[in-house]
């Protein structure tokens, strides 16, 4: 079995649904075009020999027995859905790979000793509701219908008429993975980290965790040409000194941090007046939890003596805290394994990953692990979204071999 030409036949059917005419997808949940793929995936694995299955809010897995520990489940996949007018391979990517690699194996090596199974969450990107992670928190039994029934798309469309529409409805009963050995995710970086390091896999050892601020800093508005220097209390003055000096210290502190001041709203925003008010937001990401705390102290301890000594009032909301997540250390050190047998050492980088993922969700309860492959200028959520095919067999190379050393050996 070629897997390249494998891969790319599966590519070109699943984009078609959905496909933009200027290429990309818009593909979200419970729409046609998502009912289109979901439907075409559970053919395609039946026709591949898989037992293919829904459960009740639209997961789909195929599933290839185990012949001497069927009980025991190695599970790869990604999410269906994208975003609007996203990327092919943004979740895609990683069906298809599971798709593919299993397939290979299937012919190269005949039954599995433990059970493989490709699985497609229904959504993860909370692009057509306003919810995320649909798929995985059911899957895990983490969501109450409460969470969603009054909740509409833009065009008022109604969540649950929606599902059911589709042919799905709310989960009836729980259900128990505790026989899931290991998750695999491949997914492409979403970042220029591995383009720009000139590698061509990387191995996820963890999700970040972040913290997210809306900030206030009061002054005083006043006239631009009548009030001087030294009698302002300029809330503009006071954000940049703030966003200097974090800056620097976080470029001191070097990767994985990372800090971004993504909204600034100064006012009264024109251009004769000392602005008297500013509110900006603060996002911060680390892998390790300790070092995220010390600098969260950092921003409090700044915004605060910033603010003291340019005469201003301030208020810190801390509204997003979420911790990372590590992926499970064996499967990362079976990851590193492969991809050295595959690319070479030289090939792959042991990285965070700075986006958030499904396998967040599957790594508080199973053991759980993720391998990126490059993204052509660090572009994704975009019709832009590409990576050369060569990588894209790489990744899936990659994922076939620790699939047949999770699943294939004693």
């Amino acid at each position: 079995m070629n897997i390249r030409s494998s891969f790319e036949a599966l590519d070109k059917q699943f984009t078609s649904y959905g496909g933009l005419i200027g290429g990309g997808i818009t593909r979200l949940l419970y729409s046609d075009e998502w009912q289109q793929a979901v439907h075409a995936l559970k053919e395609t694995l039946e026709s591949a020999g898989f037992d293919a299955t829904f459960d009740d809010i639209g997961n789909l897995t195929g599933r290839l027995e185990g012949s001497k520990y069927p009980d025991e489940k190695i599970v790869s996949g990604s999410h269906i859905d994208t975003v609007v007018e996203g990327g092919h391979l943004d979740g895609q990517y990683g069906i298809l790979a599971a798709v593919t690699a299993m397939k290979a194996l299937k012919e190269e090596h005949g039954q599995p000793l433990r059970s493989l199974e490709v699985l497609a969450l229904a959504e993860e990107e909370g692009s057509r509701f306003p919810f995320a992670f649909w798929g995985s928190k059911n899957y895990f039994n983490l969501v109450d219908k409460s969470e969603v029934e009054e909740i509409a798309d833009a065009e008022g469309v109604r969540f649950e008429d929606a599902m059911r529409d589709s042919g799905f409805d709310y989960r009836k009963q729980d259900q128990n993975h505790d026989d899931i050995k290991a998750f695999v995710e491949v997914h492409i970086e979403q970042g220029k980290v591995l383009e720009t390091e000139n590698k061509a896999i990387g191995v996820v050892n963890g999700i970040v965790g972040q913290k997210r601020y809306t900030v206030t800093l009061k002054g005083e508005a006043n006239h631009a040409g009548t009030t001087p220097m030294g009698l302002r209390k300029d809330a503009v003055v006071g954000f940049s000194e703030i966003a200097s000096k974090l800056t620097q210290r976080a470029r001191e502190i070097g990767d994985p941090l990372v800090l971004t001041f993504g909204r600034v709203d100064p006012v009264p925003n024109t251009v004769n007046v000392v602005p008297g008010e500013i509110v900006f937001s603060i996002d911060t990401r680390h892998i390790d939890q300790d070092a995220l705390n010390q600098f969260a102290d950092e921003i409090t301890e700044t915004i605060k003596s910033v603010s003291e000594s340019e005469g201003l009032e301030y208020d810190i909301d801390l509204w997003m805290d979420e911790a990372p997540v590590l992926m499970d250390k064996g499967l990362v050190d079976r990851i590193e394994q492969s991809a050295d047998r595959i690319v070479g050492k030289e090939q792959y980088k042991v990285m965070a990953s700075g986006a958030g993922h499904d396998s967040q969700i599957f790594a508080k309860f199973v053991p759980t692990a993720m391998l990126f492959t490059p993204s052509i200028n660090g572009i994704s959520h975009n019709v832009e979204e590409e990576t050369n095919i060569e990588d894209l067999v790489k990744g899936i190379e990659v994922l076939k071999d620790v699939l047949y050393e999770l699943a294939y050996k004693e």
